[in-house]
């Protein structure tokens, strides 16, 4: 029976408003009921703040990487069972304890389905924000970009759904704390996928379709082969780095990885240019690897062996040629680059590794008491850096994603500011980084910032850059990481 094959999806709906609705009636009359016998106004002004959480959280999903760097399942089950963990906890405690809500909301309850520690501290900081002592006061805690908390003791059930359908403003970016450049971003993401996926279904293999497909791989992987650089004698590198330190551990690690992923795609290719001569059987791999390059993707094979990037494989391919550019300057006479493009190694941390380990071994410090510090200096220019860092590495090849940077004055340092619109990922000024002990390590008036390798984030987390603020103030760090502020190794 086709009535009893259907099935009813129960998902939350995708505007702001629909969802504090549908969040504030799970909770029917009843409930308010319960709670006229222990502190009645404050059940209604946390239920309708846990709502707007709720709603909140759910909403930042559509944003990406930039809402939450990994995928939750946040669900209406958690939703009731935190109100009913408000219902017993404000009848059995004299005093509201905003700290152990916020800890059983955001710790236990939402925060059981999250796994990364930095979506982590944007759910606490949505709390943090929300789940306070101003919830009680009339328009003084401000629950979303200009929406306020209005008065609980004078609010039924039925005031609060008719406030958020009158008072709530027009969903924008703002109301979760993010930039109006973060709409932009996902809009052009959506974009690309949907353009991707018609391309990639367009790119069949028979007929005209595989002939055109065949002219453009041909095409491409004689352009290639023909720019691709032989690999690295590591027998010649390994006889000349007489001294192995830290940096020259590094700059043949380097080598070892771009020689492995230079002969695949040396392989791969010559294999497919013969199957499509006819001199071998085309295989799996060879009709993979021929549509790889008529859509512009990267191909699996090459991927395994590369680096974390979301470029199409047009912007890779030249990504690869300055990569080993680089390379071929560091291992001439194995010194590291006057201003290091970071983005361009295989292992990011390797080299920031490496910049502990030698401040260790000057000074006499235990490795595992370091960790590194980083100011931004005012040069854009790499090439201005006239000399190398006397202590740690300059490097460059960040931008910023949520913020903007603002340089300093003469000596002093810059700090973080609002974002441009329609610059999605302004970039960073040359950045020296330090190894201190973690005692020497100061973080007032610093906002801890994630650097990343990908806009994808999630996985590609590489360190903690402590980035300076205008000022010392906490409403700012809350504000930095509402917005999603992360450092990219990549602005794609």
């Amino acid at each position: 029976m086709l009535q009893n094959s259907l099935k009813v999806a129960n998902e939350a709906p995708t505007d702001l408003k629909s969802n504090i609705r549908r969040a504030f009636n799970k909770f029917d009359e009843s409930h308010f009921e319960r709670s006229k016998s222990h502190k009645h106004t404050e059940f209604k002004a946390l239920l309708f703040g846990l709502c707007m959480y709720h709603s909140l959280i759910l909403g930042r999903k559509k944003f990406g990487s930039q809402g939450w760097s990994r995928g939750y399942s946040f669900n209406d089950g958690d939703l009731k069972i935190c109100g009913e963990i408000l219902h017993n906890y404000l009848g059995n405690y004299e005093k509201v304890p905003y700290s152990d809500l916020r800890y059983l909301y955001g710790e236990v309850m939402y925060g059981g389905h999250i796994t990364d520690n930095w979506d982590r501290r944007t759910n606490n900081t949505y709390l943090q924000v929300l789940i306070q002592p101003k919830i009680m006061e009339e328009m003084n805690l401000t629950l979303g970009h200009g929406f306020k908390s209005p008065k609980a003791d004078r609010f039924d059930r039925a005031a609060y759904l008719q406030y958020v359908d009158e008072k709530l403003p027009p969903e924008i970016p703002n109301m979760f704390g993010l930039h109006p450049n973060a709409e932009i971003g996902y809009l052009t993401t959506l974009g690309e996928t949907l353009f991707a996926t018609i391309l990639a279904c367009s790119g069949g293999s028979g007929g005209a379709g595989g002939s055109k497909r065949d002219a453009v791989a041909t095409e491409l992987l004689t352009r290639f082969l023909g720019v691709l650089p032989a690999e690295y004698s590591m027998i010649e590198l390994n006889a000349r780095a007489k001294e192995r330190s830290p940096y020259v551990v590094v700059c043949l690690q380097e080598c070892e990885r771009m020689n492995l992923l230079t002969f695949t795609i040396r392989k791969s290719l010559e294999d497919l240019a013969a199957g499509l001569s006819g001199a071998l059987n085309v295989t799996e791999d060879m009709e993979d690897l021929a549509t790889a390059l008529f859509v512009n993707q990267q191909p699996g094979p090459w991927v395994k062996y590369a680096y974390f990037s979301l470029k199409d494989l047009l912007g890779w391919w030249d990504d690869l040629l300055l990569r080993m550019l680089q390379l071929d300057e560091y291992c001439e006479e194995f010194v590291q680059p006057k201003s290091l493009w970071i983005s361009g190694l295989f292992n990011p941390m390797s080299f920031l590794t490496a910049i502990m380990q030698v401040t260790s071994r000057q000074k006499g410090l235990a490795l595992d008491d370091m960790t590194l510090k980083s100011d931004v200096t005012n040069v854009r220019d790499p090439k201005e850096i006239p000399e190398v860092a006397e202590d740690g590495a300059y490097v460059h090849g960040f931008f910023l994603e949520g913020a903007a940077w603002e340089l300093g004055r003469g000596s002093e340092q810059g700090y973080l500011t609002d974002m441009v619109l329609k610059d999605l990922h302004p970039e960073l000024p040359v950045m020296l980084v330090t190894a201190v002990t973690r005692q020497e390590n100061s973080k007032v008036g610093l906002y801890e910032c994630p650097v990343y390798v990908t806009s994808a984030r999630g996985g590609t987390y590489t360190f903690s850059a402590h980035l300076k603020m205008e000022s010392e103030e906490e409403k700012l760090v809350l504000q930095w990481i509402l917005a999603g502020v992360a450092l990219l190794m990549a602005a794609e």
